[in-house]
């Protein structure tokens, strides 16, 4: 029985209109609809083209994926050879290929069709009557591989060509490719799956185009942007280059957003330079632009050699990756505690300029590449880019080269060296003594919620430590170590300034144990975390010497906090470093340990929001949270009671969305009163 006729006019309107759509996102960049209403017309067709299969065609959208394996590629022979460029590597070279140019024309000036250069590579596309029939890489220039089935994955490759008006036979020229985003989606995904990693976009296009499975080419994120034309027949196309580039857009082909026309070796640099300032912020990988005479009767009067046309060029970017070998593996410490490996090079030039380091991220990237001192490695640089190992070179790996083993202890001061669970990165556990940690440990130490010492900022902190006067956090309050007299001699101080900095360095003193736990600088404690250990364990030594399982009691305490908790207090430094805190008269009340009273406000979780009249947020949030409240910055289905002052915002409004309680100021007053708490503030305002 044949389909219906509504059935058949649906396919042929829905393919259109499904091809429209590729076109508007793969060629003009336009999108018209979402992502969701296009997977709907997809699920659309293929229902009908399901009821009738007959109607399948090889150019429906639906079709781009479905063939077997294969066993091998053949060959195709190429009408048109596809030839490659001849490159410059300097202004000089360009403006030579131009002088070149205007002799053999005999014309003084010439104008060129420039693009950039994508790193990917090179394919041909042969339609015949609209319909793409066969697609072949480029392999010597004459004769390619056929990757047709492949070719049909990628989206941005028209099936069949938009309008009427094109040459029965086109063949089209363009370089397949992935871009940055793609490719770093697609590490990460190899990464997830345990597979190896590619090394670059280039590399995993290639290996991509030539799978035997077209579904797994179906999976990579290869886009195309078409560059040129090969055999024509029975068609005739426009008579410059930039022109032709137009036309086969308008067919529905992706041609580079970039190109422009350009005038004479001047109009070349310029543009060169003008990309080379946008390379890093380009979606995909350049290594230079081309330039082509634009007039197709200049291109056929220069004519080409054997490899060659002469009327094009490739202005190559200095390369981007480079051999060289490792001298050494260092270790640097950051600000933060993190070790990272660095691979001290033999000096290269890669990226325009001499490369003698190399980060290597962490110890998993190191085992994964299997770098060691001695080894040749590849180097790349992009821009601005950290320069990176890419990989090694194991056919060069000279005998006894032994495997990296990230050190015990930290290079800078001899703390250990702790790496938590599920984190890729090693830390110097000597948050308060390492002086590559310092500075910032200070400037924590310090700030308004920490320890809140007025007038010491960012730049007097890296004045003490830079002048070596302050090594840890307990010489703030040691006067012997910092006298009034060193404070007031300093730039931008004087004697004033330097009586009420000492001022509110004793002022400082009398603190919390929540401030004082959370001016540690304990990795994952933020304030809430500090106000939380604070209550349950009431004083600062049964924190430290709490086993595992006590601190997990704690409200939202994980395993993670659990080890860097240990991993702080564990470090001697540290311990000596809070000594020294306390000898010199920080101190704090001990409070009443919630693990030891009662917690009636426990499971309710609370919001608070606007402003209140009689006690600050802080002082109530302190204030339900020693009754075992929860106080937590958003509003959800889960929130037990919304707090709300004047100008409460959009939270109040949320709340009344979701059924959310909202209490106000007196509200809360009563409530703190009837769960046993005599006034809102309490011993950790």
């Amino acid at each position: 029985m044949s389909p219906s006729r509504e059935i058949e006019q649906s396919i042929v309107h829905l393919r259109e209109e499904i091809n429209h759509h590729n076109h508007q996102y793969y060629v003009l960049d336009e999108p018209k609809i979402p992502d969701a209403e296009y997977d709907r017309l997809m699920r659309e067709l293929q229902a009908l083209e399901s009821q009738a299969p007959e109607l399948i065609t090889p150019d429906s959208p639906t079709q781009r994926v479905g063939s077997e394996p294969l066993a091998g590629f053949d060959e195709v022979a190429h009408t048109v050879p596809m030839l490659s460029l001849d490159n410059a590597f300097s202004d000089e070279e360009v403006m030579a290929f131009d002088k070149r140019a205007c002799e053999r024309l005999e014309v003084g000036a010439v104008a060129y069709c420039a693009e950039p250069k994508l790193d990917g590579l090179a394919v041909s596309l042969r339609y015949e009557h609209g319909f793409l029939v066969c697609a072949a890489t480029r392999g010597d220039g004459r004769v390619g591989e056929e990757i047709t089935q492949n070719i049909r994955t990628i989206a941005s490759v028209p099936l069949r060509l938009m309008g009427g008006d094109f040459p029965d036979v086109l063949e089209v020229r363009g370089e397949v490719y992935i871009p940055k985003a793609g490719f770093a989606a697609l590490n990460r995904h190899q990464l997830k799956k345990g597979e190896k990693l590619f090394v670059n976009p280039r590399n995993a296009a290639a290996g991509s185009l030539r799978q035997l499975d077209p579904k797994i080419t179906a999976t990579r994120p290869l886009e195309i942007c078409c560059y040129g034309v090969g055999a024509v027949d029975e068609g005739a196309l426009p008579e410059s280059q930039y022109e032709i580039l137009a036309r086969l857009k308008e067919w529905g082909l992706r041609t580079s957003p970039e190109a422009q026309q350009v005038n004479g070796a001047a109009g070349c640099l310029e543009y060169y330079r003008q990309i080379g300032e946008r390379r890093d912020a380009l979606p995909y990988e350049i290594d230079g632009v081309v330039f082509k005479i634009d007039k197709i009767k200049q291109q056929q009067m220069m004519g080409a050699v054997s490899r060659a046309p002469r009327w094009a060029i490739a202005y190559k970017f200095p390369a981007q990756e480079e051999m060289t070998k490792i001298i050494e593996i260092d270790i640097q410490v950051g600000r933060t505690g993190a070790l990272t490996p660095v691979a001290r090079l033999a000096p290269v030039f890669v990226g325009g300029v001499t490369v003698t380091n190399a980060t290597l991220h962490n110890e998993d990237e190191i085992r994964r590449k299997d770098v060691r001192s001695g080894d040749t490695v590849i180097v790349r640089r992009a821009g601005d880019v950290i320069p990176e190992v890419v990989s090694v070179v194991l056919a060069q790996r000279p005998d006894g080269a032994a495997p990296f083993v990230m050190p015990t202890t930290c290079p800078v001061c001899g703390s250990e060296v702790r790496r938590v669970e599920g984190e890729a990165v090693s830390r110097c556990s000597g948050g308060l003594y390492c002086p590559a940690q310092r500075k910032e440990a200070i400037k924590h130490f310090a700030s308004r919620r920490a320890m809140d010492i007025e007038g010491l900022g960012d730049k007097l902190v890296e004045q003490l430590v830079d002048a070596g006067w302050v090594k840890s956090v307990a010489d703030l309050y040691n006067r012997t170590v910092l006298p009034h007299e060193k404070l007031a001699g300093m730039a931008r101080m004087g004697d004033k300034s330097a009586k009420n900095l000492i001022s509110a360095i004793e002022k400082s003193k009398q603190t919390t144990l929540a401030r004082f736990l959370f001016a540690l600088g304990i990795r994952e404690v933020g304030e809430a975390t500090a106000e939380a250990l604070a209550n349950h364990f009431g004083q600062l030594d049964k924190i430290i010497s709490a086993d595992e399982a006590a601190l997990l009691q704690v409200a939202d305490v994980g395993p993670v906090v659990v080890a860097n908790l240990q991993s702080f207090f564990h470090e001697p430094h540290n311990r000596e470093v809070i000594s020294a805190l306390q000898h010199h008269g920080v101190h704090w009340p001990d409070i009443d340990a919630m693990a030891e009273r009662p917690q009636p406000l426990m499971g309710k979780t609370f919001v608070l929001t606007g402003t209140m009249e009689t006690m600050t947020r802080d002082e109530a949030k302190r204030a339900l949270q020693a009754l075992g409240a929860k106080v937590t910055g958003s509003v959800s289905k889960k929130t037990s009671y919304v707090v709300a002052g004047a100008d409460p915002g959009t939270k109040r409004e949320k709340a009344e969305k979701l059924g959310v309680e909202l209490l106000d100021e007196t509200a809360l007053k009563l409530l703190l009163v009837e769960a046993g708490q005599a006034s809102a503030p309490t011993a950790l305002s």
